[in-house]
């Protein structure tokens, strides 16, 4: 399976359909953003001039897109994939969308024959850069076995989950408990900062303990620096949460934790800060305090 269709080079689809290019993967992309298409086409790859015209050139069609709105209708829509996937083609979405969604996608893909699987991603743009990302699967297994390989071009774990939907599911859990680990650092420093601890000596003191994990070691030396550049946004992060408090509200699950943390990126977002990386969320916990944690 030589012959790849990508559609969405935003921060993360971009890195993602270079990594399979350097694989030796033959790309055909499409991108409502002009100049992100003629970046890839310049490093070797064709040039679709719609979803369709993408998904009738390639054997595998990978989707990385915002939310589930941009999903249904870059496949389902006028001249969407399915306009021009032929019988056998596998759809593989990468974006983080709400599980209900992927399970109507794969309805509609299996009417005209096709294949599909949810493959949401964590790690952010770094790890899409160097292709370590931790990718979390829904489908059949044997779809899931036809492109494991390709998969793990962009990831260094790939994870079946279960049926359509597990691979969003699976994220939203993600989601929820990065959320919670930022929020609970922000606090954490904050405390140490207001009770005269230098929030450096905090970290060091106890990142290698049960408190250290890797949201710990990615997000608080950016909280202490002011380093605020995105890797994974604040609005992007707004738009996970929703989707994992519509999931939980549908199947019955309380997730109070994740509406607290909701309300504090809300207020981020009111405030100026959704285009920033979710580290941010220190901003709230230092506002409340009238301090800051940095050096």
């Amino acid at each position: 399976m030589k012959k790849i269709g990508f559609i969405g080079l935003g921060i993360m689809g971009k890195p993602m359909a270079k990594n399979l290019m350097k694989a030796g993967y033959e790309l055909k992309v499409y991108d409502i953003v002009t100049p992100a298409v003629d970046e890839l086409v310049a490093a070797g790859a064709a040039r679709g001039e719609s979803n369709a015209d993408v998904a009738k050139d390639s054997e595998l069609v990978i989707t990385m897109l915002p939310n589930s709105p941009h999903v249904k209708k870059a496949v389902l829509g006028e001249n969407g994939v399915l306009d021009g996937a032929k019988p056998g083609t596998i759809i593989v979405d990468m974006s983080s969308i709400n599980p209900i969604a992927s399970q109507e996608v794969c309805a509609e893909a299996e009417k005209k024959g096709c294949f599909m699987l949810d493959a949401p991603v964590s790690g952010g743009e770094p790890k899409a850069i160097d292709g370590t990302l931790a990718i979390m699967v829904g489908g059949k297994q044997d779809v899931f076995d036809k492109v494991k390989d390709i998969l793990a071009v962009m990831g260094s774990t790939v994870t079946l989950c279960g049926d359509i939907g597990a691979g969003n599911t699976t994220k939203l859990a993600n989601q929820v408990i990065v959320a919670a680990n930022i929020a609970a650092v922000s606090e954490a420093l904050v405390l140490g900062k207001k009770a005269g601890v230098k929030p450096e000596a905090i970290y060091q003191a106890i990142r290698s303990g049960l408190a250290g994990s890797t949201v710990m070691d990615a997000k608080a030396p950016m909280m202490m620096d002011g380093n605020f550049k995105p890797g994974f946004r604040i609005n992007l992060h707004i738009k996970d949460l929703n989707n994992a408090l519509d999931t939980g509200h549908d199947v019955g699950a309380p997730l109070p934790l994740t509406a607290a943390v909701m309300e504090m990126m809300q207020w981020l977002k009111a405030n100026g800060h959704e285009t920033e990386d979710h580290s941010s969320l220190v901003r709230y916990y230092e506002n409340l305090a009238n301090t800051d944690v940095r050096k």
